[in-house]
């Protein structure tokens, strides 16, 4: 049981579910969203996180996500899962997502760098409506698989999504995401 269940407590566990729903789609990698949530916590990402000032500025949020998915990964490793860096960034991702886009921080200037959910529904709808030019490099990384992103991989589909967005506000990648329709 929490010691203190709040406002920020409840935002977590909210997060973490969302997230550790979201990682868990890849098929190649299955696990309980308690594990999820358990895998995020061992990584740092708990009630205590929930504050937009934790979070990197703009110039240093590429290398703190790097540090975060290698903190995901050991954390992983520790439960008995293998994750990449891609499922580790979805597990980062829609947490962060959940807790500070979609919140109350959702104006602060450091919430506006944070890396969207990568998944093959975006990047299938990026392809498909050839997103900045780029269809071929988009279908390229759907054909690779989200969760079977190395480091590189992951970096260079952030450094596209950056492209698009320079100004920051990465989350608007998002209204290409056709997840949300279901599969009627």
């Amino acid at each position: 049981m929490m010691a203190k269940y709040n406002e920020f407590s409840h935002r977590h566990r909210f997060a973490a579910w969302a997230a550790g729903t979201a990682a868990r789609a890849s098929k190649k990698n299955r696990f309980s969203v308690r594990k999820g949530v358990a895998i995020l916590e061992a990584a740092g990402f708990n009630a205590d996180f929930g504050n937009p000032s934790n979070l990197p500025s703009a110039s240093d949020m590429d290398s703190a996500h790097r540090q975060w998915r290698e903190k995901v990964i050991v954390a992983a490793h520790q439960h008995g899962k293998v994750f990449t860096h891609g499922v580790a960034a979805k597990l980062i991702n829609a947490y962060l997502k959940a807790l500070f886009v979609c919140g109350p921080a959702a104006h602060d200037p450091r919430v506006q760098f944070l890396h969207p959910p990568i998944d093959r529904v975006l990047l299938k709808a990026l392809a498909d409506g050839d997103v900045g030019g780029k269809s071929a490099y988009w279908r390229m990384a759907e054909n690779r698989g989200w969760s079977n992103f190395d480091t590189g991989e992951y970096e260079t589909v952030i450094e596209q999504v950056r492209a698009l967005y320079p100004e920051g506000g990465y989350w608007r990648i998002e209204q290409y995401w056709q997840g949300f329709q279901g599969n009627d």
